[in-house]
């Protein structure tokens, strides 16, 4: 319809809504794979996640403002989403055993004394990043995850470019 008067939503702003969306959508399907399938994350599942908090954020602010900070936010939310592909790379890079990952990716610590130390091992599922928990024609989630961040910031880009 031509008669439409809502405005036009373009530039950093679309890019923006493009970018939360997006991060959104990767969120929930992040925790639909814990809650619902079972799938614990281990430590840099946990990075790549709070790489798309951060993108969804971001992303918001370039969508409600105008401007200099729409600009801004959207610029914060596609290198989140660059981050957070890096993120993935390295993590799929652990689970092929091309590097070595972090040592904080065997399994949660513990601080206090022993008891609390027991209690925290016997309770927290142990998720090692380099254990590919699920894959899909070949590629972990981690895998995906990088290819869909990347994909998402050079979607959200090509959106901002729109007028």
């Amino acid at each position: 319809m031509s008669g439409s008067s809502a405005p036009a939503i373009g530039g950093a702003r679309l890019g923006g809504l493009v970018v939360a969306a997006g991060s959104a959508a990767l969120l929930g399907g992040a925790l639909g794979f814990q809650y619902l399938g079972g799938l614990y994350p281990c430590e840099l599942c946990m990075w790549q996640r709070w790489a798309h908090v951060a993108a969804l954020a971001a992303g918001l602010l370039a969508l409600i403002f105008r401007g200099g900070l729409a600009r801004a936010g959207f610029a914060l939310a596609v290198l989140a989403l660059l981050a957070g592909a890096g993120i993935a790379v390295f993590h799929a890079g652990v689970e092929q055993q091309w590097w070595q990952g972090l040592t904080a990716c065997g399994g949660a610590t513990a601080t206090g004394s022993a008891a609390d130390l027991l209690q925290a091992v016997e309770t927290a599922p142990i998720v090692r990043c380099g254990d590919i928990a699920w894959s899909l024609f070949g590629l972990s989630m981690a895998a995906w995850n990088a290819l869909m961040s990347a994909g998402l910031a050079a979607l959200a880009l090509a959106a901002a470019r729109r007028r």
